[in-house]
């Protein structure tokens, strides 16, 4: 018997990281973080994409509280949470020498997604 996973709670698991880190790219000391995660061969300042990456975020998890928008919101999130693996990718090789608790997050980062990406298309 396998037991299903409720809405509710797949929606939190995908809404409250989108909204919660979305946010973060906003505060200058955190945006300067965000700014190095940003892959170099992306055009550009560096400032606009995590700008425009935390807009994408916060408004995908505003669409997400809404039955109406959730199906289209759940898609995007999935995208987005996809395109986003390339920031952690560039995060865990950028920290490759860093102290073990730094490369733990990093690392730890990468198959996290896996289950954000899940819950995400789960919710179309």
């Amino acid at each position: 018997m396998s037991m299903q996973i409720p809405e509710s709670v797949r929606l939190a698991a995908v809404l409250v990281p989108l909204a919660g880190v979305g946010a973060l790219h906003f505060p200058p000391k955190t945006a300067r973080v965000v700014d190095r995660l940003i892959p170099e061969f992306l055009p550009g300042p560096k400032r606009a994409w995590t700008v425009g990456s935390g807009v994408i975020e916060v408004g995908t998890a505003a669409a997400l509280l809404m039955p109406r928008t959730r199906s289209a919101a759940a898609t995007v999130a999935a995208v987005l949470l996809t395109a986003l693996w390339v920031g952690n990718i560039k995060m865990a090789w950028d920290w490759r020498g860093k102290s073990p608790s730094k490369r733990a997050i990093a690392y730890g980062r990468l198959p996290l997604q896996i289950p954000l990406i899940a819950a995400a298309r789960s919710l179309r």
